[in-house]
């Protein structure tokens, strides 16, 4: 009887903690798909000039189309499988692209994936600086439907809002976590509940629910149609936060809030409006708001703010996120990180990235001035991010999953033939908008391949510098240094050369310290390396004593102590002779200039060396004692 009282208990607890990690997602995950009914059937009715027609049948239509691509998108794609293909349970297109490289044997198909998650990742930070603008801009532009006059203030009113919430974010989420959940929760009843009386009204909308009315429509308007992609895929944006954001809550409730809560909201107060408009199409200039009586615009547009800072807080959460992972797969330089909680390693803080996509998000809101003129930039972001998703799927289905050959051709046919007309759709906004994503993952495309082309060669150069460790131990058996106590760490990032802080340090000073520990310091293309698996100790064949060599194994999402590393490297093997609240940290340095040689374009040298000069120095350095950490200089010619 216990025992079952007990499992009983366990499975409450279990359900309990699975319900408020669902409550959870709703504050980060769902808060950009969430808030996409503020612009969207606007949008698609105002497309060229209303080339889709204001009629029963189109808007029935129109609604038909939004609710299956919700389905095939969203529900098939995302919840059923892409949220399967996370990383040692980390998401994002960077993880996915190297999880499917860990499949590949190494060459150009290997390379090729490498830069479409690159690729995707940049797309990611065009995303990030395009959704607060749009949302923000949406949500204030609310007011005009109670206070026409208001009109002149949206602009202003929407850039002291994202000014506040970019300063807000270097107080971190850890407090406002806590609300966003009831608040979204709060905002996707408020949804259901704002459609309902409409589509009571009307009932036969109900008919849009059905996959024949989407068809149908297609068929009366193949040309119709695909202006009306170019818009309706704005219903959708935000999808990849479901796969971005795994790690934080899991596969399960996410999927759960999505089936139970998010899916149901947005179908009802799509086809709320899609009545709405059947009854009053006059309600064209803001259907989202005029679902309510006039008495409740303001509360609604306060919501709304409300639930668009939290879809904005949840992408530039990610972008952090995204440029750390980037960082410490070598795409990136080294960065500021902040963590600003000190429960949750996920809640970190860039202050370079922050300044950035301020300035990013400000000057597009100031170009732009509404929501509907960025629409069109961001559907291109949207749907191009999709097709690189879908393609690294299809890759992993065959690779690693093992599929059938005709298993993997079935999903690529029902996904391509939803996405590629997508993006054709929206690559025709290029000229009113598309420029933008474009700009800026290009942009970021080329500095973060700039940066890894720059890495190698420094690295080239490091190798020809240092020489192999086995041959500088050799020659100090020939010819010994002078002993001298204490122990010395040198970090380093190779495994089989010398640090070079060693080699310059010997050279000069004509000593060794009795106790030499080289660490080499790797990033595995996984998130998390468990601690008992990070420190390993390597052979050395060589006769002098004290000298050791251990490597330090990090995941690119790990946090990394050095020091406290190698203390649990030290207990777990018996290394007790060291000393490590006295020793000494030797570090290398190594300082680009421009060379001669033709290793890169001069314009890409000189980013190159900008951005090297810009980065700051390891997450690890920062934790080393200060009075105890020693730098020694090279130069490097590019």
């Amino acid at each position: 009887m216990d025992s079952e009282s007990s499992l009983r208990g366990h499975g409450t607890a279990k359900q309990t903690g699975s319900m408020a990690l669902g409550l959870s997602a709703l504050g980060v995950v769902f808060g950009d798909i969430g808030t996409s009914p503020l612009y969207v059937l606007r949008t698609v009715f105002m497309l060229d000039g209303r080339a889709v027609p204001l009629n029963r049948e189109d808007i029935t239509g129109v609604i038909s189309c939004i609710v299956w691509v919700l389905v095939l998108i969203v529900t098939i794609k995302y919840v059923c499988f892409v949220l399967r293909a996370d990383n040692d349970g980390e998401g994002g297109i960077l993880a996915l692209a190297t999880r499917v490289r860990r499949s590949l044997t190494p060459g150009r198909i290997s390379v090729l994936v490498a830069l479409l998650g690159v690729f995707g990742a940049a797309l990611f930070f065009g995303d990030s600086v395009i959704t607060p603008a749009i949302s923000v801009l949406s949500a204030v532009e609310g007011l005009e439907v109670a206070f026409p006059s208001m009109e002149r203030f949206v602009v202003p009113v929407a850039l002291v809002i994202l000014t506040v919430l970019f300063i807000a974010q270097r107080n971190g989420t850890a407090k406002m976590g806590r609300v966003f959940g009831p608040i979204m929760l709060t905002w996707f009843l408020l949804l259901a509940f704002m459609g309902l009386p409409h589509v009571l009204r009307h009932p036969d909308i109900l008919i849009a629910l059905s996959p024949t009315e989407t068809i149908s429509f297609i068929v009366r308007h193949p040309g119709t149609t695909f202006i009306a992609l170019g818009a309706i895929v704005l219903s959708v944006t935000g999808a990849e936060a479901l796969y971005a954001d795994i790690a934080h809550f899991g596969r399960r409730p996410i999927q759960g809030t999505w089936l139970a809560v998010v899916l149901p909201s947005l179908v009802l107060n799509y086809l709320g409006q899609g009545a709405l408009l059947i009854e009053k199409p006059n309600a064209l200039d803001n259907p989202f708001f005029m679902l309510v009586p006039a008495s409740l615009t303001v509360p609604l547009v306060i919501m709304a703010t409300l639930a668009t800072l939290i879809a904005s807080q949840a992408v530039i959460s990610g972008a952090y996120s995204i440029a750390r992972q980037a960082s410490n797969l070598g795409y990136l330089p080294h960065m500021k990180v902040r963590h600003t909680s000190a429960t949750e390693s996920g809640q970190i803080y860039l202050p370079a990235v922050n300044m950035l996509l301020f300035v990013s998000v400000a000057s597009i809101v100031l170009i732009f001035q509404d929501s509907e003129r960025l629409s069109a930039a961001y559907g291109l972001a949207v749907t191009t991010d999709f097709l690189l998703t879908t393609t690294l799927l299809l890759m992993l289905t065959r690779v690693g999953w093992r599929w059938p050959g005709w298993a993997t051709a079935f999903a690529a046919t029902i996904l391509l033939a939803i996405e590629v007309p997508l993006l054709a759709a929206n690559i025709t906004k290029i000229a009113t908008g598309g420029w933008l994503p474009l700009s800026i993952a290009t942009f970021m495309l080329v500095i973060m391949t700039t940066w890894r082309r720059g890495e190698s060669l420094v690295t080239e150069a490091r190798l020809e510098n240092e020489g192999a460790l086995k041959d500088f131990l050799a020659g100090l058996t020939a010819s010994p240094a002078r002993r001298i106590p204490g122990t010395a760490i040198y970090p380093h990032s190779m495994i089989t050369t010398t640090p070079l802080a060693l080699k310059k340090n010997t050279a000069v000073n004509h000593t060794l310290h009795d106790h030499v520990v080289i660490v080499s310091i790797k990033t595995l293309p996984t998130p998390h390396v468990p601690r008992k698996e990070r420190v390993v100790q390597d052979e050395l064949s060589t006769p002098i004593r004290g000298v050791k060599h251990l490597t330090v194994r990090y995941g690119f999402m790990d946090e990394r102590d050095l020091t406290e590393t190698i203390r649990y490297g030290q207990r777990t093997l018996g290394l007790s002779s060291w000393k490590l609240d006295k020793a000494f940290f030797m570090l290398s340095h190594i300082h680009i200039l421009e060379g001669s040689q033709r290793s890169m374009w001069r314009w890409r040298k000189k980013i190159f060396i900008g951005l090297s000069r810009a980065s700051v120095s390891p997450s690890w350095v920062n934790k080393l004692p200060k009075d105890r950490t020693v730098e020694l200089s090279t130069r490097v010619l590019l």
